[in-house]
């Protein structure tokens, strides 16, 4: 049996280093016992963050609160995607945002960014927002140890999206990123035809209901092309997801 854990810590062969909390609570559940291999991994690939990859490690001691392990070799892993995709997210209410964190980490999404629009059910501000964050920050790395993934999609604070649109419109700070609106007004592009290539993307789209008209005005004003997936309409969970993996396939 072995499993994938994620750190935060620097990692380099012939080191030995104790797990943090989470991964000491997942090593005891699986009932793990000195001896036992791991694979860590911290996003940053080998001490010279050349090469993408993870750790083999052994447990060395358990105790009730503390797991020292033994860390090996690197393993030299490419499973990252060819192109970035930015997904900003009008936020879905209930579980349907933990959902869609999952899934998109899972695809292979670089950076999320919840915004809250004039139809958003989930309002969040101040400490509650701090913790939504580091929650579906939580979802992500469970889905990235799961899935194979050696690199943690990086979650933003919850804003709204005018403020979004002015300040922080390209969250992964990309200069010739493409920025796509999903739209079910008359006018959109069928998505097939416009988002080819390996370029990266930044891709908006709305809550349970979309967004405003004035909201659609205001991301095309800032250079967004609205784009849609056909005559179907899916809900605010399943929409970019769709998205999201045909962005995926065509950029690999």
């Amino acid at each position: 049996m072995t499993a994938r854990i994620y750190t935060d810590q620097i990692l380099a062969p012939g080191i030995s280093i104790s797990l943090p909390p989470v991964a000491v609570r997942h090593v005891q559940v699986l009932r793990f016992q000195p001896g036992n291999s791991l694979t860590l991994f911290n996003g940053q690939g080998n001490m010279s963050g050349e090469a993408e990859g993870e750790y083999d490690v052994t447990i060395e001691t358990m105790g009730r609160i503390d797991v020292q392990v033994l860390v090996g070799n690197f393993v030299a892993t490419q499973r990252e995607a060819r192109r970035t995709v930015h997904l900003a997210i009008g936020m879905p209410a209930n579980e349907r945002m933990d959902w869609l964190v999952e899934k998109a980490a899972e695809l292979g999404v670089t950076s999320i960014q919840p915004l809250m629009t004039e139809r958003s059910v989930l309002r969040l501000t101040g400490e509650r927002a701090d913790k939504k964050q580091a929650h579906w920050r939580g979802i992500a790395i469970a889905a990235c140890e799961q899935c194979g993934r050696n690199r943690v999609p990086l979650i933003h604070a919850p804003v709204n999206l005018g403020d979004w649109l002015k300040n922080s419109l390209k969250p992964g700070g990309s200069a010739d990123s493409k920025l796509l609106l999903l739209s079910l007004r008359s006018g959109a592009q069928l998505m097939t035809k416009v988002a080819g290539g390996y370029g990266a993307v930044t891709f908006l789209s709305g809550p349970e209901g979309g967004l405003t008209a004035a909201e659609e005005a205001a991301a095309q004003a800032c250079g967004f092309d609205p784009v849609t997936l056909g005559q179907r309409v899916l809900r605010s969970e399943t929409a970019p997801l769709a998205c999201l993996s045909y962005l995926m396939l065509t950029g690999n």
